[in-house]
């Protein structure tokens, strides 16, 4: 397998507060992680030491092989390590399709109507093509979320890193969001996603990465960590999980 993104021993704290403590993993061409854990447990920090939003204090984090701290140009470098936020960050003062050729043209260089092409395939494929000349003001949640998804899509994305996709939504919105990611998975993207839905993770992923405390507590199928978890710290996550299951 080709490896697209190695994180190895990664620490970053926050003055006294150590956050990341020794993190390691592999994201291969394809796959799709999910880091899950408790609100606290450093997943959405580690997303953002990735994409370089926040500096890492030790560790390496390499990009096909080279450190990504050596790279000359961040904005490429993100454009190809593409993040999808909670909070969408969308252009308010902008049209969706504005807002999804605004990069196209200022990092790719694309032309005008190069990026709108692309803007409309991608708005198309996550279903939001109608809404096309709308205002970012007049969507809901959901259709942010997919706005902002098809935005990142339209950089021609090595890997998309999604901090917590679903975690602003309205619970009726939440489902449209995920069958977006998982159309993307089933087509062979490679994203890493932190999230709180547990069946999301369980049918998605290939691998699944339970944090705790800053640290990987448990890595495996997804079949390992939520059927055969090892660790008291998983099983105790996982337990309510189980019990709304149930």
């Amino acid at each position: 397998m080709e490896h697209v993104i190695e994180v190895r021993h990664l620490k970053k704290s926050f003055g006294a507060l150590e956050v990341l403590k020794d993190v390691d993993f592999i994201i291969d061409k394809g796959q799709v992680i999910t880091i899950i854990g408790s609100s606290g447990s450093g997943k959405s920090t580690l997303l953002r030491c990735m994409n370089l939003l926040e500096i890492p204090d030790g560790g390496e984090i390499l990009y096909h092989g080279e450190d990504i701290r050596q790279h000359k140009n961040i904005n490429s470098y993100r454009a190809k390590v593409g993040m999808v936020f909670q909070s969408f960050n969308l252009f308010e003062n902008k049209s969706v399709i504005e807002n999804c050729m605004l990069a196209q043209i200022k990092v790719l260089k694309r032309s005008k109507e190069e990026a709108k092409n692309a803007a409309l395939k991608y708005l198309k494929q996550v279903g939001m093509e109608r809404f096309a000349n709308a205002s970012v003001t007049t969507l809901s949640g959901g259709q942010k979320q997919r706005v902002a998804i098809a935005r990142t899509l339209c950089m021609n994305p090595d890997v998309i890193l999604f901090d917590e996709p679903t975690s602003a939504l309205d619970p009726e919105m939440v489902g449209d969001v995920l069958d977006v990611m998982k159309n993307l998975a089933k087509e062979g993207l490679t994203m890493a996603v932190v999230t709180h839905e547990m069946q999301f993770a369980k049918e998605v992923s290939d691998i699944v990465l339970f944090m705790d405390q800053g640290k990987v507590c448990e890595m495996g199928t997804p079949d390992q960590v939520f059927n055969h978890p090892q660790h008291e710290r998983t099983k105790k996550f996982l337990s309510r999980y189980n019990n709304d299951q149930a």
